[in-house]
């Protein structure tokens, strides 16, 4: 008869070879994001810019485009992926994720409105209002949800969401329909792109996703506790309140970064935590940091995609995600079980 103990350290001696795979799926995935790009570049030159750049042209594509935005990608995926684990964690919602529960959606309206009303251009400005942004959406969703003290069941908190997010598109559009300055700022960084950012982004919006992805692992245990309930997870000494206040932070920070950085990309958050829960099981102390790499991988990924896909130009990073998630988001909602997580 197989013990516990002996039970657990079979699923580590599994998780651990998956998630060094994982690791070294994106660091080729990257190689391969700093290698194709819209000039094609003899591979030897490319890798010769990287490591030795000449002041050339070609070493400012090399230097300045496509190695800024591979990390960018790794650094929104995986903050993406770990707030649809957060917020599916927290809540435990399986629907939930940053873009069906309107999070993007709000970060992007208060970036619009700034834009419009201040002129913002600035990513270290525009992810504060992105933060608020987030949050003030989260909270909507939330309150929508329960209303009428009904519990905020998987599919209440989810219908609230597309609905508070299409209010808030709504909004965005009747601002830059009206505001053609702000139209031509936001068309392009709406459907979420990585293309045209450049360190700076990554240095003023990085110690933000930083500091989120620390929480995320930080909170991993106490989450597993909450799962049991929240009776249970009193009993086990976690503290609820602390737990889903520095949750609800760590989300913020993570979407409201992400966002700014790059638009709002959706079914990034949705789709790659059912997927590491599936090789991992439940336990969050795996499931955050494989969705931390799964969906990076998935990002950088569908970026390359989208610079090959076209004939001419390339597709945007959000456009490609979302051909990739939203069939999984209906196999989600068909699953009968979807209420529980």
């Amino acid at each position: 008869m197989v013990t516990v103990p002996e039970r657990e350290a079979r699923a580590v001696a599994l998780r651990i070879p998956l998630l060094l795979a994982a690791g070294a799926l994106l660091v080729v995935v990257a190689a391969l994001s700093i290698s194709v790009g819209a000039k094609d570049l003899p591979l030897a030159d490319v890798w010769g810019y990287v490591f030795r750049p000449d002041g050339s042209d070609d070493a400012g594509i090399v230097q300045d485009q496509r190695i800024p935005r591979t990390i960018l990608g790794i650094a929104v995926g995986a903050a993406l992926g770990a707030a649809g684990a957060l917020m599916q964690a927290l809540t435990r919602n399986p629907l939930a994720d940053p873009g069906l529960l309107g999070v993007n959606a709000g970060a992007a309206t208060a970036i619009v409105i700034s834009l419009a009303a201040f002129g913002t251009s600035d990513p270290s400005v525009q992810v504060w209002f992105a933060f608020l942004g987030a949050g003030a959406a989260a909270v909507l969703v939330y309150g929508i949800g329960a209303a009428g003290g009904r519990s905020a069941s998987p599919v209440r908190l989810a219908i609230a969401g597309m609905a508070v997010t299409f209010a808030l598109l709504s909004v965005v559009s009747a601002i830059t329909i009206t505001n053609p300055r702000v139209f031509d700022q936001f068309r392009f960084w709406q459907v979420g792109s990585l293309a045209g950012r450049g360190t700076s982004v990554i240095e003023q919006l990085g110690p933000f996703i930083v500091v989120g992805l620390a929480l995320s692992l930080l909170l991993a245990r106490p989450l597993n506790a909450l799962a049991l309930g929240d009776d249970v997870g009193r009993g086990l000494g976690v503290s609820i309140g602390r737990t889903r206040l520095l949750g609800a932070l760590g989300v913020t920070l993570l979407c409201g970064a992400a966002t700014a950085a790059a638009g709002p990309i959706a079914f990034v958050g949705l789709t790659v935590p059912h997927v590491a829960r599936a090789l991992v099981g439940p336990d969050q102390r795996w499931v955050v940091p494989v969705s931390m790499l799964f969906a990076a991988i998935l990002l950088v990924g569908a970026d390359v995609i989208g610079r090959v896909a076209a004939p001419t130009g390339e597709l945007e990073v959000g456009i490609v995600t979302a051909i990739i998630g939203a069939p999984v988001f209906i196999a989600i909602v068909r699953r009968r079980r979807v209420a529980q997580l």
